[in-house]
């Protein structure tokens, strides 16, 4: 298992934490997605390296910004 923290911007509530976590729990590979709202952590756990192109399609699609 890997465990990463990216930092995601633009989220301000829970319903925003949800799409977030829909959109990158989908990504094949990705077994729990944790985010922390008030830092803007989003813990990715996964059964190995997942692509970071296709973390920030996911976090674009449900509408906010991956920070490197």
């Amino acid at each position: 298992m890997t465990e990463t923290t990216y930092t995601v911007t633009g989220m301000t509530c829970e319903h925003c934490a949800r799409s977030v976590t829909e959109e990158v729990g989908a990504i094949q590979g990705v077994t729990d997605v944790a985010v922390d709202l008030p830092t803007g952590a989003v813990t990715v756990t996964s059964a190995g390296e997942v692509d970071v192109a296709d973390l920030r399609a996911a976090v674009e699609e449900a509408g906010y910004e991956l920070r490197p």
